[in-house]
């Protein structure tokens, strides 16, 4: 099999040997040549090979964004032997409804799949800590997004309220600017955007960093927006973002929601556990026995 049909991963470590010193070079035109092998074999015997110490190999995978060699091997290892090829099959005209049953559900895997493989779990940290210091400090987060993103952000005010955090999500451009213009250091604002070129959105993101907060972008790599806050969570797909419905991409940022705050809570830890039995006792009332 060709490396070309490994995806994103290889194509992009390619693209990085050049910049690269020598040592970590070899260590990448090593795992080019035998994704499958590098992705099994022990450090020691990857040193080896590549004529390289065993610091080096780490410190190549730390280049590349991973949190190190267990983190980089395996998303390799699941790059290598996911079978589950990354194109984004289209909605045709003629299609039966079996059709589009099957072309929505495996563009949707494709993308879950390509992000667990090629997610920076290096930025993931950050933003999770960022997130668990605010909520630690009694700061704000707050949630911006318009349109399909604007839906994202308010799920993402949902599931971080019901954590006890201060939080608020706006879909409204002039709202965002103006909380934006109220923020403080401590606080956190987490921007969402499909195309990543709503000026709304960048507008609302240079003004909370005027005034110290931390931002972190949910977008695409390459957009406006994905340099414009301090943590960049990219969410890159092959769905054009003028689509008319964008559907990847909102199923998408609503899972990188999920894990940032599946993380926050578990930084929370124990003390959380009364707040929610309380809550769904509360809510006991509200449902048909």
């Amino acid at each position: 099999m060709k490396n070309s049909e490994y995806g994103p991963m290889l194509d992009r470590i390619k693209a990085s040997l050049p910049s690269l010193a020598p040592a970590e070079q070899r260590v990448g035109k090593l795992v080019l040549l035998d994704p499958r092998a590098f992705a099994n074999l022990p450090v020691s015997e990857l040193s080896d090979r590549a004529h390289v110490s065993k610091p080096t190999v780490v410190r190549f995978c730390r280049s590349m964004g991973y949190d190190g060699l267990s983190d980089f091997k395996l998303k390799l290892a699941g790059t290598v032997s996911e079978g589950v090829p990354f194109v984004h099959r289209s909605v045709d005209l003629d299609d039966k409804t079996s059709d589009v049953l099957v072309k929505v559900i495996d563009n949707t895997v494709a993308a879950f799949l390509k992000y667990r493989n090629d997610a920076s779990s290096h930025a993931l940290e950050r933003a999770v800590d960022a997130l668990a210091q605010t909520y630690q400090t009694e700061r704000r987060i707050e949630f911006y997004g318009v349109g399909n993103s604007g839906i994202v952000a308010q799920d993402a005010q949902h599931k971080f309220f019901r954590l006890g955090v201060n939080t608020i999500a706006y879909s409204d451009g002039h709202m965002q600017v103006m909380s934006a213009s109220m923020l403080k250091p401590g606080d956190c604002v987490v921007i969402i955007s499909n195309s990543g070129r709503t000026r709304d959105l960048m507008d609302a993101c240079d003004i909370a960093r005027q005034h110290g907060a931390t931002t972190m972008v949910i977008t695409a790599s390459g957009s406006p927006l994905a340099s414009a806050g301090h943590i960049h969570l990219c969410a890159d797909h092959p769905e054009g973002y003028d689509r008319y419905s964008p559907m990847v991409s909102r199923l998408l940022h609503l899972m990188v929601i999920d894990v940032l705050a599946t993380c926050v809570a578990l930084r929370i830890g124990a003390k959380l556990q009364p707040l929610l039995k309380e809550m769904k006792s509360n809510l006991k009332s509200k449902r048909y026995a």
